[in-house]
């Protein structure tokens, strides 16, 4: 067996079939979304038996305050044969040289939560997937006065600017096991869709809801962020936004959409069981202390 890091876009691309493979139901970034995420916090890895992949993984500082998260993944028919200890244990010590004291994870099936287990992982949050079949949409209902809604690639500059009047806030406000920390840069390059549906008021962003396509499945799309400034909630304008992504969707040929949700967020799991969302898989967030 053999464990290297990825370099050349050919590892990221076998990086991503293994993804792909083990997590079939979910969105991958193309190699250009990964190379766009380098930085020395991130590790990407690859494991080879006789020269052929059979495994992947992944490690970085966490979004949520105080820890950092490995995703050791290994193709089904190469399983118990060593290969997700093999990675995992270059991947935490990744995370502990990089001063972190706790380690995360994510996992959706039995088997893999039986192997987290045996690392001394524990559960300490979940996030619940909802999906939706498109038909024929209805349009959105009326917004409040004066609010109008556009797309962002009507005012690219507004995303950015709006990380200090609205990211922050919608942030801080995630249903989340500890607070998100993310930065202006990763605001820009990461947490807007493609296309993105910005509710303004007086010129400023108040709300938002997109989409993320799916490369690999182009009829099926993953929600992008939908979130709504809290001086303006209650107020319908997050089903508005939610309607126009799922109008968009069926006007551009998708088929189906899903989103993942904080298991604690119960106003947005309410809103899209609302709009037809149907439950999915539930995502366990595990932890340990660190060193492994």
């Amino acid at each position: 067996m053999d464990i290297s890091v990825c370099v050349a876009d050919e590892d990221y691309e076998a990086w991503r079939q293994v993804r792909i493979a083990v997590v079939p139901g979910e969105r991958c970034d193309t190699v250009a979304e990964m190379r766009a995420q380098d930085s020395p916090d991130r590790l990407l890895l690859l494991a080879r038996i006789d020269g052929a992949v059979v495994g992947s993984g992944v490690a970085d500082r966490s979004d949520s305050r105080g820890g950092g998260f490995v995703a050791p993944r290994v193709l089904p028919e190469y399983r118990r044969r060593g290969v997700g200890s093999a990675l995992l244990q270059p991947l935490a010590a990744h995370v502990t040289a990089l001063g972190l004291s706790e380690l995360r994870a994510m996992v959706e099936d039995r088997e893999s939560l039986g192997f987290a287990e045996h690392f001394g992982f524990t559960e300490i949050d979940r996030q619940i997937e909802q999906v939706r079949v498109l038909g024929d949409e209805p349009p959105p209902s009326a917004l409040p006065a004066g609010v109008e809604v556009i797309t962002l690639d009507q005012q690219p500059d507004l995303w950015a600017a709006c990380f200090d009047t609205f990211g922050t806030e919608v942030l801080a406000d995630f249903a989340l096991y500890e607070p998100l920390e993310i930065n202006a840069e990763q605001w820009v390059s990461s947490w807007a869709g493609d296309p993105m549906f910005l509710a303004l008021y007086d010129g400023e962003v108040i709300g938002c809801a997109g989409l993320n396509r799916d490369s690999d499945r182009p009829d099926r799309a993953e929600n992008a962020l939908t979130a709504v400034r809290r001086d303006w909630r209650g107020r319908g304008i997050a089903s508005h936004l939610k309607r126009r992504t799922l109008q968009w969707a069926a006007n551009h040929g998708l088929s189906e959409l899903y989103t993942w949700t904080q298991a604690r967020n119960v106003s947005m799991l309410r809103l899209n069981e609302h709009l037809g969302y149907v439950t999915g898989h539930t995502s366990i967030m595990l932890s340990r202390p660190l060193p492994l």
